[in-house]
C-alpha cells in the first residue's frame, strides 16, 4: 500500500488510489486517479512532478474562503479542467470553528469527526463537485486528481464513493481510506501540531487528541456509509439519485478506467 505514496516538497497526502480489482473481472488502471492535500506550498519541483503526470482534470473539493485563503499553484502551461464550487456558506470551515472553540481531545475530535461524516455526503456544495466529478470522469481519458485542504475527508469520502461504484473491494476501499495516517506521518508531526494550535487556540492538546483529529479512523467513513444507506437505501441509489450518476455513466467510468 505505501507504494501508493508519491513523495513531494511541499504536497501531502499525494497518492494513486487507482490500481485495485473491481468488480466484473476489471482492474482498476494506475495512474488514472490521484487524490492530495492542497497544493498552495509546492515547490517548482512539485510543479514538475505534477506536469509529468499529465493530469486532465483537478476537482478541488475546498470552499471559497479556503481556496482565497491557500490558492492553489499550477505548472506553467497547465490546461486541464478546474473544477470547484462556488457554493459559500458566508461562514468559517467547521473544523477551524471547532478547533477555535472547543476543547480538543481524543473523544471530542472523534465525536466531531463523525458527525461531520454524518452530513458529509449531502452538502449541497459536495452534491454539486461529486457528481461534476463523476460526469468528469466519463468524459475524460487523462488522469484525474482530487484533493480538499488536507486530503483526508472530503477527498477521502469521494475516493470511497469512487470504489464502491467501480467494485472495489471493500478491504480494500478500507484500507485506502486509512493510508492517510501513513502517508502524512501523524505520529511524526503531531508534536509540532499540538504546539501550533496551542499558539493559535491558548489551550493545550494532547498527542492523542491531535492523531484523533487529524488523523482518519474506519468508524467515520462507515458513519458515512450508513447515513447514505439510512437516507438513499443503498450507495447506488444515492450516487444515481443525488448525484445523477445513472448506469450509461457508470458503464462509461468503468470502461475508462479499466487497465
Amino acid at each position: 500500500m505505501t507504494g501508493r505514496i508519491h513523495r513531494f516538497d511541499a504536497l501531502d497526502n499525494f497518492r494513486d488510489y487507482g490500481d485495485y480489482a473491481a468488480g466484473a473481472g476489471r482492474h482498476i488502471a494506475p495512474g488514472r486517479l490521484f487524490r492530495s492535500a492542497h497544493q498552495a506550498r509546492v515547490s517548482d519541483a512539485d510543479l514538475d512532478r505534477l506536469d509529468a503526470l499529465g493530469i486532465a482534470a483537478i476537482v478541488d473539493l475546498r470552499r471559497p474562503s479556503e481556496r482565497r485563503t491557500q490558492p492553489s499553484k499550477r505548472a506553467p502551461g497547465f490546461a486541464g479542467v478546474v473544477i470547484e464550487s462556488d457554493h459559500d456558506d458566508g461562514g468559517e470551515a467547521p473544523h477551524l470553528t471547532f478547533l477555535r472553540t472547543a476543547d480538543l481531545t481524543p473523544d471530542s475530535g472523534r465525536r466531531f469527526m463523525t458527525d461531520t461524516y454524518r452530513h458529509l455526503p449531502f452538502e449541497a456544495s459536495h452534491l454539486d463537485l461529486f457528481g461534476r466529478y463523476f460526469r468528469t470522469l466519463g468524459e475524460t481519458d487523462g488522469p484525474v486528481l482530487i484533493h480538499c485542504a488536507a486530503g483526508k475527508d472530503r477527498t477521502g469520502m469521494l475516493a470511497a464513493l469512487t470504489h464502491c461504484l467501480l467494485g472495489v473491494h471493500r478491504d480494500d476501499m478500507v484500507a485506502d481510506y486509512l493510508l492517510t495516517n501513513t502517508a502524512v506521518d501523524l505520529e511524526g508531526r503531531a508534536p509540532g501540531i499540538a504546539r501550533q494550535l496551542e499558539t493559535i487556540t491558548g489551550r493545550p492538546a494532547s498527542h492523542d487528541a491531535v492523531v484523533a483529529f487529524l488523523g482518519v479512523e474506519p468508524v467515520y467513513l462507515e458513519t458515512a456509509l450508513a447515513e447514505i444507506a439510512v437516507r438513499h437505501g443503498s450507495v447506488d441509489a444515492y450516487l444515481e439519485q443525488a448525484l445523477g450518476v445513472d448506469a450509461p455513466l457508470r458503464d462509461r467510468i468503468g470502461e475508462r478506467l479499466a487497465a
